[in-house]
């Protein structure tokens, strides 16, 4: 009965026909969502967010009352986004007064963010789980700027998400060095807030003591959504606090419940919360068109056609399209640009500065350009990240409209999306889960951008399951080699099983590299062995430093190949004999263009498809190519491999090589050490090329963006204006330090 009275209400507000309701009918809606928030019910919620979407529509003499009722729902932040919200009674002006951070410059809580923040003052730790539009995250700046704490550890699983954090804490500059990567030093003066990974906290040798750990996107504990990158994860926690017992704080959206027993063990508070001040709409496209969509022939097509009609309808709006995998993003993105060109005719973005950069320093024909031109973007785990930084931020300023994605945007990637469409009913070659599509459909609407977002559904939702998060560590059923070999003898719960066993039976100086490297236990094991075994035959294929010839490093990256992939992970269409060639070559040219090209031309001589296609689908692999595999998976291969050939050549007294530079130069586009921090602030490698005959080498990267601002380095002639844009994004936020004449550690 209420969702049917909430809905009608809804309606009549949202009807366009409708100038403004009557003073009867406001103060009867009043009286019934007021009861409804008396009984804590959602849908008293969720009336007040679309009264508040349509203000205008209510009377004058009504509109103190409902600004009573906004009130008593907790919804504070509001009043400072709404002006025509005016208290006139004592007791809500001093409750509101409650809700003001007192570190924060004007900021308001809601009432579920004051309710979570309560339990740190109780002395203990939380777990929060809820809603995307919840403010998850104004909570780890309020612990910031609290200043309580000299060490903080902020892990999120992705690279853009850790520069959207750093350039929302910059601002904590004067008290904080912010280290975003694992060669930077922390400060002795101030305190630290180290901006991580998961693998960068397990690699990091510099932690003298950490207060408070805050673990973004938490759900990556588990063991059981088949995450490579899970042990990592729990490892960094298990360091972490065994050796520094800080507070700690966890943060993710849908989440039901954890393990057993782990909250009572770590001091800590599992809190769960739907509260929302934005309301999900949702809209099922498919029951619309039942047995008309589908994959294949006229039913895809049509498909496609009635999603590019919506999309045009909703061009005023800020609209993400959720598809299944990179190849879909791009063969969408274009296909909607070709749809475009014959409704609209001329585009409306040519002179956007990434569209000169594309041009210069990757392809003239990349489709990409096209796509900006017609206000459109695409977003995936295989772009450079200052081509998605960029992306993000165009839309964000509403000069691009739509964005085509994967599921990079369900990790946390801020956007002000109105709305999200869900289109393919796949993550990868997986059917979407209900975890992963609440996540999908809490993107649409943004607090304090957006009172409503609305959620397309192309495809029905997976049926609604609870989500429990398995803590494998703790609970160690299941729990994977790489993190059962972390625990200490005191924590493992079943001494008998045959895992623990196995890992038992190493020596134990094998077992401390192993565990030290973090990567399949069983391979590196098998590594050691055949090193070990065939020694004498194979020396001087593991006896190199800086560059490897052919031979050295297809024999290393065979050995990593062979024993470090673990299993159910995807490789396709990369394969060993072309992963070393791809690598030798990169190292010899150190070039992604010429590497596009060769790719290309290689293409075209075994395919007969269009070369436009054949182009584009060049460049996708390679920058694919590029980030997971040269600059992230050989990277650490290489470190691992060159920790066991170390430990064998001692053994045999014998020279040990030393893949550190080669590691490091892969991963690094081959710049110089003082300058790759520029690449976690976004600046593209053609940027940092132009500057670098600019920067001594004796400055440290801490100081690089200092050197550049005090020498005019940003008004090189030689520049793009893009490559310009993003450098001086990042010297406005050092502005801020400036004005105070406070330059130092940043």
């Amino acid at each position: 009965m209420h969702d049917n009275r909430t809905a009608e209400i809804i309606s009549i507000l949202d009807d366009k026909l409708i100038d403004n309701i009557n003073i009867e009918q406001s103060f009867e809606y009043a009286c019934y969502v007021n009861s409804l928030i008396y009984q804590n019910k959602p849908e008293g919620y969720k009336i007040v967010i679309n009264v508040l979407n349509n203000w205008s529509k209510i009377p004058k003499e009504t509109q103190d009352i409902w600004t009573d009722i906004i009130e008593i729902s907790g919804f504070y932040p509001y009043f400072e986004k709404n002006n025509n919200l005016v208290l006139k009674n004592l007791p809500a002006k001093l409750r509101k007064e409650l809700h003001l951070s007192s570190n924060l410059n004007a900021k308001y809580f809601h009432e579920e963010q004051l309710k979570a923040l309560n339990i740190f003052e109780k002395g203990k730790n939380l777990i929060l789980s809820a809603p995307t539009s919840f403010g998850k995250s104004l909570l780890i700046e309020e612990i910031v700027a609290s200043n309580r704490y000299k060490n903080i550890v902020i892990i999120q699983p992705t690279l853009a998400l850790l520069d959207e954090s750093r350039q929302k804490l910059f601002k904590y500059s004067d008290k904080y060095k912010i280290l975003i990567r694992t060669s930077q030093e922390p400060s002795q003066k101030k305190g630290n807030i180290f901006l991580f990974t998961a693998e960068r906290v397990n690699e990091y040798q510099h932690f003298s003591h950490v207060d408070f750990l805050i673990i973004d996107e938490f759900y990556k504990l588990s063991g059981k959504r088949d995450d490579e990158r899970s042990a990592f994860l729990n490892n960094a926690f298990y360091h972490l606090y065994n050796k520094f017992h800080p507070k700690f704080y966890f943060l993710g959206p849908n989440i039901d419940g954890i393990s057993e027993g782990f909250a009572e063990k770590y001091n800590a508070e599992f809190y769960k919360t739907d509260y929302s001040l934005v309301d999900n709409r949702v809209i099922n496209v498919f029951e619309l068109h039942r047995g008309k969509f589908g994959s294949k022939g006229e039913k895809k097509e049509f498909k496609e056609n009635v999603l590019f009609e919506l999309l045009l309808t909703l061009d005023d709006e800020q609209t993400i399209i959720y598809c299944s995998s990179p190849a879909r993003v791009r063969y969408l993105a274009q296909k909607f640009t070709l749809f475009l060109q014959g409704v609209i005719g001329s585009p409306k973005n040519t002179v956007l500065p990434l569209i000169e950069w594309i041009e210069k320093n990757v392809s003239e024909k990349w489709n990409l350009i096209d796509n900006l031109k017609y206000s459109i973007g695409i977003h995936d785990g295989a772009l450079p990240k200052h081509i998605t930084s960029s992306i993000i931020d165009y839309f964000n300023t509403e000069e691009l409209n739509y964005i085509f994605c994967t599921s990079t945007i369900i990790e946390g990637v801020n956007t002000s999306a109105k709305n999200i469409i869900y289109f393919d009913n796949k993550k990868g070659g997986k059917l979407i889960d209900y975890f992963d599509y609440s996540n999908i459909k809490g993107r649409a609407g943004r607090m304090m951008v957006h009172y409503v977002g609305n959620i397309y559904n192309f495809n029905p939702p997976p049926d609604k399951k609870n989500y429990i998060i398995d803590i494998p560590f703790y609970q160690q059923n299941p729990i994977k080699d790489e993190t059962l070999i972390q625990l200490s003898d005191t924590d493992i719960i079943d001494k008998n099983s045959e895992q623990y066993r196995n890992i038992n039976k190493l020596p134990l100086i094998d077992r401390e590299i192993i565990k030290a490297n973090g990567v399949s236990v069983l391979g590196q094991a098998k590594i050691l062995r055949i090193l070990r075994t065939n020694f004498d035959k194979i020396y001087h294929l593991i006896n190199w430093t800086q560059f490897p010839d052919y031979k050295q490093l297809t024999y290393v990256l065979s050995l990593a190949w062979n024993h470090l992939i673990v299993d159910g992970e995807t490789t396709a269409p990369m394969n060993r004999k072309w992963l070393v060639k791809l690598v030798f070559d990169y190292g010899y040219n150190q070039d992604q263009q010429k590497m596009i090209l060769d790719r290309y031309y290689y293409k075209k001589e075994n395919n007969n498809n269009d070369e436009n296609i054949l182009l584009n689908e060049a460049i996708q692999e390679i920058f694919q190519i590029v980030k997971h595999w040269i600059q992230y998976k050989v990277p650490k291969w290489l470190a691992v491999i060159n920790s066991l050939q170390e430990l064998v050549c001692r053994e045999n007294k014998k020279l040990c090589g030393d893949y550190s530079y080669y590691a490091y130069s892969l991963e690094n586009d081959f710049l110089r050490d003082n300058l790759t921090i520029l690449l976690e602030y976004g600046i593209p490698v053609s940027a940092i090329r132009k500057l670098e005959e600019s920067i001594p080498k004796n400055i440290s990267q801490d100081n690089i963006l200092s050197h550049i601002q005090k020498n005019n380095l940003h008004l090189n002639e030689e520049l793009l204006k893009y490559e310009q844009n993003k450098i001086n994004k990042q010297l406005i936020q050092l502005k801020i330090i400036d004005s105070d004449n406070k330059i130092g550690e940043i």
